[in-house]
Order: structure tokens, then sequence, then C-alpha cells
């Protein structure tokens, strides 16, 4: 993990403000692209935990922008996109919890009834459950040193939760928010949007669900449950 961190956040989060009126320029220009590179070289010197921190600011931020791009290696970038996934759904949630808090229906607020408050806990499990699987891939990557072919499992694994998820939380966030949440000026459709295509982006549900499904059998038994406890040791 990178010392730099909280830095690093606060730098991001400031640059992507920038970037949510004057595009990808201000996210090239504050080096993002060289969070991996050495400091020897001439970069940041940080680690896929940085990379996974920066992405998951970026989903909250600006979804739109192609910041997944930022990552050079071709067979990284679902992983990158796992990260931005997991900021995507935060955002919902939050925006979703907002809305149910505020808006009033039969005289209190819509997050005061038990059928909207269940959709909600729905919800939040699909972004907790994303939220880990794109920190344990980060752990892993930086396990292996960015070694993909050492982390496929948990590529193939993050990439699919993240997959899965979009279809529910989608649905729920479009629910509880009812016809403003279709609306151009409301935020909501900022992160759905982005959501919606990322699920088929480098490998939809059955891609991923089929890589994962053959490493799993391969492993075989009592090999699953090994590789399996050997990776959280």
């Amino acid at each position: 993990m990178s010392a730099a961190r909280d830095m690093l956040c606060d730098t991001a989060r400031a640059v992507f403000a920038e970037a949510a009126t004057a595009g990808i320029a201000p996210v090239e220009e504050a080096g993002f692209a060289l969070l991996l590179v050495s400091e020897e070289d001439g970069g940041f010197g940080g680690d896929w935990g940085d990379v996974h921190a920066v992405l998951q600011i970026a989903g909250v931020m600006v979804p739109d922008l192609p910041v997944a791009e930022l990552i050079a290696d071709e067979t990284l970038q679902p992983a990158a996109m796992v990260s931005l996934m997991a900021g995507a759904m935060g955002r919902a949630l939050a925006l979703s919890i907002d809305h149910v808090n505020m808006r009033q229906q039969f005289g209190r607020p819509l997050g005061k009834f038990q059928a909207v408050q269940q959709s909600l806990a729905v919800m939040a499990c699909e972004v907790r459950a994303v939220e880990a699987a794109a920190a344990a891939l980060a752990t892993r990557l930086d396990a292996v040193s960015l070694d993909p072919s050492a982390a496929d499992f948990e590529i193939a694994a993050a990439k699919l939760r993240a997959n899965r998820a979009v279809g529910v939380l989608t649905a729920i966030a479009h629910q509880v928010h009812g016809a403003i949440g279709f609306t151009e000026e409301y935020d909501l459709h900022r992160v759905t949007v982005p959501l919606m295509r990322w699920r088929g982006a480098h490998g939809n549900d059955a891609y991923w669900a089929e890589r994962l499904g053959r490493q799993a059998a391969g492993f075989g038994g009592r090999g699953l449950w090994d590789a399996m406890t050997a990776r959280g040791a």
C-alpha cells in the first residue's frame, strides 16, 4: 500500500472535479497513467491499490470519462473496469438513499416504508460485494507483482460479480427514484448508463462465468479449497 494514497485520493478528487467539465485532458495532465511507473523512471511508484482507489473515485465523479484507458496493459483493463463499477455503484446507492429520505409519500419519507428499505438493503449488499471483490483483486494483483496470469481467477471472479450486480442495482435504483431517475437533469443516469455499458465491456456474464468455471473445475475439489485458502493467507 502506498504511503501517499491519501494525498493521491485528494488529488484525484480535485482533478476529476475539473474533468467533469473539461474532459479527459486534466486526467492525462495529472499523470495518472504513471501511477504504476516506478519513481526511478519518473512515475508515481504506486501499486494496484492506488489505481483501485483512484478509479473508484472516478466511478463516482466522472464515470463517462474513459479513465480505464489509462491502463496500457489490456489484460489489466478488466480489473480497472471493476474498480470503476464499484465507484459508480456506490454513487447510485448514495443517490437512492438521499432520494428516499427526501421524497414524501402519504405524509412520510419513502425511506420509512419497509418495502423500500428492503430494496435498498439488497442494493447495498450488491455494492459491498463488488467493493470487496475489487479490493480483493487489488490485493492479489499487488501480491503477484501485477502479473495478470497469476490473478486470472480473481479478475474473472470480480468482473463476473460486478457484471451480475449491475442488473439488480440499476433496476432497484430506478424503481425507488421513479420517473425522476430517467430525466436528463438528474444524476442517476450518469452512473447507471455507464454501468450497463461496462457490463458487456471486456466480456459479458457468460464469458467470465465460463472462464471462472474452467479454472475452478481445473483445481478440483480439494485443489480449489487449497487455492482459495492460499490466496487468503
